[in-house]
């Protein structure tokens, strides 16, 4: 569970981060919007929502350190 609610807070951290994206070009502010995107806050929230996914599909191992067993 603790991986599904921080995968779900990172996904909410990159919608607001869209949503600022998305008022930078909506104000015409392209240098900006383009260093948003390449550098600032946009780009840490996709590294970090990449990690999570990264993670996930490297690491075999559950929350408590067994593997993911599925069904018997």
């Amino acid at each position: 569970m603790k991986y599904a609610k921080q995968t779900q807070d990172a996904l909410d951290r990159l919608d607001q981060s869209l949503a600022s994206l998305r008022d930078l070009i909506k104000r015409g502010d392209q240098r900006a919007a383009l260093k948003y995107m390449e550098e600032g806050e946009l780009k840490e929230r996709f590294d970090e929502l990449q990690n999570f996914i990264t993670i996930s599909s490297v690491n075999p191992l559950g929350a408590r350190g067994t593997n993911q067993t599925g069904n018997y």
